[in-house]
């Protein structure tokens, strides 16, 4: 996976994490703090005891919905030296397949909690907010800037981005000073939510369990209130840091006011994390809360072997970076759902392609070659119609052809057998001429004697003639037979007719000897 920047801005200090996941495993490489324009590598060491009493008097309380509350997100004046410092974090990565994940705060973040009509639909649920909003607030957000998860059964808390973004713009300039248009931000995630949900990830709570998660920063402190494992209540930002603080009852009082605003009736568990997780602040809780489980937030599912034994020892004061991180992988994963927002504005950032002075030079390039293009294709529609119909013509003769071809095949067939038909004729022909010859013969010997007839004649396979009659002489008989040397008796019966002598013969005649000499009378 993609290396990741998580970056969280918190009043004048920028904290950094360089974490990756690797096969399901999230190793961090790297940690860094910047502030005010004076690097130090990891964090600054807490402050000694003639530096904690010197504060002011702390400002008045802020609820969860106060428009007032405290300006923590503000990223500083970052100047070149401070991105040549923070540029030493990502010393030995490609950029270009580096992520930043941006992790803010109040005032640029802001929370409202909806008990309205609950819808299935996101996007409806997410408009049905918008105007929640701007009704009792007379807040305009965009849909851009607003994410919403849920709260408890019939609520939801959202999550909305209000000004400008100083984190984002702080990653822009780095961006910059890299020689990048731009670094790849797939997100922005909320500093109490990701804290939250790593805390939830991390300890299992009984579900009648309250629990606070104190996050102690330089100049500010964060106060979240989960009730089992999910959220109850996320207290205001607090101006009490390792800075400016006098005293650690100042926290209780605080504390005591959140309880009272959220609905916390006690405290069972107690972790913290942050800048302060000293033995004084422990010892300081079991003092006011004797029953609450106090601990130090752990770091156990995060490899750490990358990272140097000073900076590991104060891990726990990049506690929401880590956690962001985790909550971006976790949410990419399909594990949980969280805050998602990325405006707009951002998204066009990062694209390849944008519009700016020299995109409108070229757009009378971009008109012409959009007209050329236009112009041809609409030129070679035109012939495609053309051809079309061509084809449809030619398709028609086609089928018209195939027609005649059709009538022509018997006629076809009828012009083939015209040859074997011709044969047949002249076969037909040649022996006709042999019959007449043959008949002629025989009509002229029964003229001469009138006492011979025949009753029947027929061919055989064997090219014969066969003549069938009577005769009154068994003389004129062998005379006929010998009239012709192609004729052959075969049978003479004695078949009286009436009172007369006659005899019935059986005779053959050769057609193909037919032209022999004639033996005469």
């Amino acid at each position: 996976m993609k290396p990741l920047v998580s970056v969280y801005c918190e009043g004048t200090e920028i904290k950094l994490a360089l974490l990756s996941m690797e096969k399901g495993s999230i190793k961090i490489h790297n940690v860094l703090s910047v502030s005010s324009s004076e690097s130090s590598r990891t964090g600054t060491s807490l402050p000694t005891e003639a530096d904690e009493f010197n504060m002011e008097d702390m400002s008045s309380e802020i609820s969860l919905d106060d428009d007032s509350a405290i300006s923590s997100g503000s990223s500083g004046n970052v100047d070149s030296s401070d991105f040549g410092t923070i540029s030493t974090l990502f010393t030995d990565l490609k950029l270009g397949q580096t992520e930043f994940l941006p992790i803010v705060t109040d005032p640029t973040l802001n929370y409202h909690i909806f008990e309205g009509p609950l819808e299935n639909d996101k996007s409806k649920q997410l408009e049905a907010i918008v105007n929640e909003i701007r009704e009792s607030k007379g807040t305009i957000i965009q849909k851009d800037h607003i994410d919403c998860i849920d709260f408890n059964t019939n609520s939801k808390l959202a999550v909305f981005i209000e000004g400008n973004i100083p984190c984002v713009e702080m990653i822009n300039a780095l961006a910059e000073y890299n020689g990048k248009r731009y670094f790849k931000i797939p997100t922005i995630k909320s500093a109490e939510i990701s804290l939250a949900y790593y805390v939830s990830k991390t300890t299992k709570f009984f579900p009648e369990d309250y629990s606070l998660i104190i996050y102690t920063g330089k100049e500010y402190s964060k106060l979240i209130f989960l009730e089992g494992q999910n959220i109850k209540h996320i207290g205001s930002t607090l101006d009490i840091g390792t800075k400016n603080l006098q005293t650690y009852d100042v926290y209780f009082s605080k504390i005591l006011l959140e309880m009272e605003n959220g609905g916390i009736p006690r405290l069972d568990n107690v972790v913290l994390c942050g800048e302060d997780n000293s033995e004084n602040l422990i010892l300081s809780f079991y003092g006011t809360f004797p029953e609450a489980n106090v601990s130090e937030l752990k770091f156990d599912l995060i490899n750490q072997e990358a990272l140097a034994e000073d900076d590991r020892e104060i891990i726990s004061s990049f506690a929401i970076p880590i956690a962001g991180a985790i909550d971006y992988w976790d949410q990419q994963n399909k594990i949980h759902t969280g805050i998602d927002i990325l405006p707009n504005y951002i998204k066009e950032n990062q694209k390849f392609l944008q519009f700016g002075w020299h995109s409108y030079a070229i757009l009378p390039i971009l008109f012409a070659v959009t007209f050329f293009f236009t112009l041809q294709i609409l030129n070679n529609v035109k012939e495609i119609e053309e051809l079309d119909l061509e084809i449809g013509r030619l398709k028609n003769l086609e089928s018209q052809n195939q027609m005649i071809i059709d009538q022509m095949g018997p006629l076809s067939d009828k012009i083939a057998n015209f040859d074997n038909t011709q044969g047949i004729l002249d076969s037909a022909a040649v022996g006709t001429e042999v019959y007449w010859q043959m008949l002629e013969k025989v009509s002229d010997f029964i003229e001469r004697r009138r006492n011979f007839w025949i009753t029947k004649m027929g061919s055989t396979p064997e090219n014969t003639i066969n003549v069938t009659g009577y005769s009154l002489s068994r003389s004129v008989l062998t005379e006929f037979a010998d009239y012709n040397n192609s004729s052959l008796l075969r049978s003479v019966l004695y078949d009286p007719l009436k009172e007369q002598n006659a005899f019935q013969f059986v005779l053959d005649f050769n057609l193909e000897n037919d032209s022999a000499d004639v033996n005469g009378p």
